[in-house]
């Protein structure tokens, strides 16, 4: 079980990929948002379980209903990923009827050591992987995530195709937006990378994000560049996701965008601003160095935030210290590895 959010959703493909590849004995029901559907439908032994917030699986009662629900399925153990109130109750529920259930250990206090101000234990916690990994290992199952295997790329159909048009060239995914502010790379600077990534006549640049905010900022970065495309808006997810296991290399805020395009095996490179990846979150399968973090010599107290969430005064530049020529010569290195 894991509801959210599209980025922590994202990061148990990798292990739920790699489980029933070395236990092909156990099948797994995944219990999520029905939006996140697509993210499973290529993995062998998973099924989906649609779960319906507003109606069926609503309150207490309703996640009741949810546990009801999933024994008719013959569930053996419950694998709790998400560790908030309501995985905790359904959690109980299968515990109460006697069966294996284990919960993932969010590491609060290290989080807490590695993003306060004073006194800050900067080291590099157990990745979100390490930790699911640790989840299956309580119900008796090994995992090994050494080895990854990733899907084949999707043959696009003939709608992304005609956007696309003829395309032989390298194909360079940018999403530069994050949830919070803290974690976006300076719009201008943006700007930049784009135009000099736009100069190597053989890419073509594709622009993620969603809403009309964003497609309307995503067709200025795109003004007056044929072979930079805004996508935002002209694919159904499940196409996003086909076009986005075509990439050649991912560049992208620390966000949810990362860690689809490093389920499906692309090489993705990270800014990070408010955040750093020592908290546990950086794509799956990914070097270090592909991870472009903010100067700590200018701004100690990084990171300050797990999530970004939090406003640290005088932080709000931190991300104009990842200089663009670092950033369009890490995605030129992707072509050369």
């Amino acid at each position: 079980m894991r509801l959210s959010a599209m980025g922590d959703v994202a990061m148990t493909v990798p292990v739920l990929r790699a489980f029933v590849n070395q236990h092909p004995e156990v099948k797994i029901t995944v219990v999520s948002r029905p939006f996140f559907k697509p993210f499973f439908d290529s993995i062998p032994n998973v099924s989906f379980f649609a779960f319906d917030e507003k109606e069926r699986h609503k309150g207490f009662l309703g996640l009741l209903r949810l546990f009801q629900d999933l024994k008719k399925r013959n569930v053996d153990a419950f694998a709790d990923l998400h560790n908030v109130l309501r995985s905790k109750i359904v959690r109980n529920f299968f515990a109460l009827s006697g069966k294996k259930v284990a919960s993932v250990d969010k590491g609060r206090s290290e989080k807490k050591a590695l993003t306060q101000p004073e006194n800050k234990i900067f080291k590099q916690l157990p990745t979100m992987f390490e930790r699911h990994v640790e989840v299956f290992s309580q119900l008796g199952f090994s995992i090994d995530l050494s080895n990854p295997v990733f899907p084949k790329k999707v043959v696009l159909d003939k709608e992304t195709s005609i956007i696309l048009g003829e395309n032989n060239k390298k194909l360079i995914g940018i999403a530069p937006f994050a949830q919070y502010n803290s974690k976006v790379y300076p719009l201008d600077l943006m700007q930049e990378v784009i135009d000099k990534l736009a100069l190597d006549t053989t890419n073509t640049i594709l622009l993620f994000g969603g809403g009309k905010k964003e497609i309307e900022i995503l067709d200025s970065l795109a003004a007056n560049k044929e072979n930079v495309i805004t996508m935002a808006g002209q694919l159904k997810f499940k196409q996003e996701l086909q076009l986005i296991s075509n990439l050649d290399v991912m560049l992208s805020m620390d966000s949810g965008n990362a860690h689809i395009a490093a389920m499906l095996g692309v090489k993705v490179i990270t800014l990070w601003g408010a955040t750093h990846p020592y908290a546990g979150f950086s794509p799956f399968n990914q070097p270090l160095e592909n991870a472009l973090v903010s100067d700590r010599n200018l701004f100690p107290k990084l990171p300050t935030s797990v999530y970004g969430n939090k406003k640290v005064q005088g932080y709000e530049d931190a991300m104009r210290t990842i200089a663009v020529e670092k950033v369009v010569s890490s995605v030129q290195s992707q072509f050369m590895v």
